[in-house]
């Protein structure tokens, strides 16, 4: 069957982000045929060349619309109109798709694939990665009640209208539900990790690295991911000087770009060699890096929305046997005390943060054992080629029911 693919934001892992769709796309074209429709906004960010941009097989579409995290609401907003304008003329002169996939974030993604599925009187898959628009309205980028209401309105429809959906977390799958969708329409698939990548995590490799970066004696905590608005950077940041002020055996990286990035820099110059701005590194390296530290911080601003996101981070430290510290009080705070991989602090209390960090580097072993039984739940239940087949099935089965 021919599946048509609506992400704003591909990438690669070549790139210095999480790339969970290049191995969804990677699974998905040894079955069957699948055009992407997408922007190259990621392909100037590519570290390296290993991969090719899109997985061997995928018919790819783009359109150049450039987009940064460092841009303001108004910014944003118009890249996401000129995708979903474009991404609409472009679907209608495909050849007629079987099934649609639409990937949010942002929302204006899944309309353009709903709005394509109804040109051709096709099923659609609504993948959800973050909620919105609660998010953006939660960060205060919906200024009007109007534009706040009609998002919402939309954001429903989309819901009801799509043949499935598929949120990244258990918690986004219960906000879908309490707006009416059933559940048998709903399936969580979250957001998982790159098992084989992980692999490359050798003893060897995170050795080399360690020597490489002159941290062999020290105590890592590692932050990777996104510096942006969202991530509670400055709570972290305050922790970090905290923890190393304290204790001169603590090396504190931060693994990364984005809106904070000139904070970090500061802390970076002050405590030089303590605290260290690496820069973002291609997914296939960052795995090293996350199995170097002692105990990686998952860190968001304390808004309910933040609670129902499943952050990459999370399952990529989980994978190499790292324990987390969370700071959401959603589904990632059940899941690790449930299974004894990592920690909860509050969001926004940086005096608890560097505390909880410096009783986890106190008791090594403690944070080792907690760090195999996150690598253990990551086995069962992370890898995303599983995850794949899952979403596989899903686009099959919205295909076969519309036939019927």
């Amino acid at each position: 069957m021919h599946v048509a693919v609506f992400s704003q934001y591909h990438t690669s892992p070549d790139c210095p982000a999480t790339s969970r769709h290049y191995t969804l796309l990677t699974e998905l074209t040894k079955h069957h045929r699948v055009t992407l429709l997408t922007t190259p906004a990621w392909r100037p960010q590519q570290l390296t060349h290993e991969w090719p941009w899109v997985p061997p097989g995928v018919e790819l579409l783009e359109a150049d619309i450039p987009y940064e995290n460092t841009m303001g609401p108004a910014r944003r907003a118009l890249a996401f109109a000129q995708y979903a304008a474009w991404a609409v003329r472009a679907g209608r002169r495909l050849a007629r798709p079987d099934v649609v996939w639409g990937i949010s974030t942002p929302l204006t993604a899944a309309w353009a694939a709903a709005r394509c599925a109804r040109h051709w009187g096709v099923p659609w898959v609504f993948e959800v990665q973050d909620l919105w628009p609660s998010f953006p309205v939660a960060m205060g980028a919906v200024p009007t009640a109007l534009a706040r209401q009609q998002l919402f309105a939309l954001e429903k429809r989309l819901y009801h209208s799509a043949a499935h959906v598929v949120p990244l977390s258990p918690d986004m799958s219960q906000y879908v539900a309490q707006l009416g969708v059933p559940a048998a329409k709903i399936t969580t698939l979250l957001n998982g990790t790159d098992l084989d990548l992980a692999a490359r995590a050798t003893p060897k490799a995170v050795a080399r690295l360690r020597d490489e970066q002159s941290i062999t004696n020290s105590k890592t905590v590692l932050y990777a991911g996104t510096f942006g608005r969202a991530n509670d950077m400055p709570t972290v940041v305050a922790a970090a000087e905290a923890l190393v002020a304290a204790d001169p055996a603590v090396t504190f990286l931060f693994l990364g770009h984005g809106f904070f990035e000139p904070l970090v820099a500061v802390a970076a110059a002050r405590w030089p060699g303590r605290i260290r701005l690496v820069g973002g590194q291609p997914r296939h390296a960052v795995f090293s890096w996350f199995a170097l530290a002692d105990v990686a911080v998952v860190s968001f601003l304390d808004m309910p929305v933040l609670d129902t996101n499943s952050p990459a981070k999370l399952y990529d430290a989980l994978a190499v046997g790292t324990p987390v510290i969370v700071t959401n009080q959603g589904w990632t705070k059940a899941l690790v005390e449930q299974h004894g991989c990592g920690w909860y602090t509050p969001a926004g209390d940086a005096a608890a943060l560097a505390a909880r960090l410096r009783a986890v580097l106190a008791d090594p072993v403690a944070a080792a054992e907690a760090g195999k039984r996150g690598q253990a739940l990551a086995q069962r239940a992370f890898d995303r080629r599983l995850l794949a087949e899952q979403m596989r099935a899903i686009l099959e089965e919205a295909a076969r029911s519309h036939k019927k």
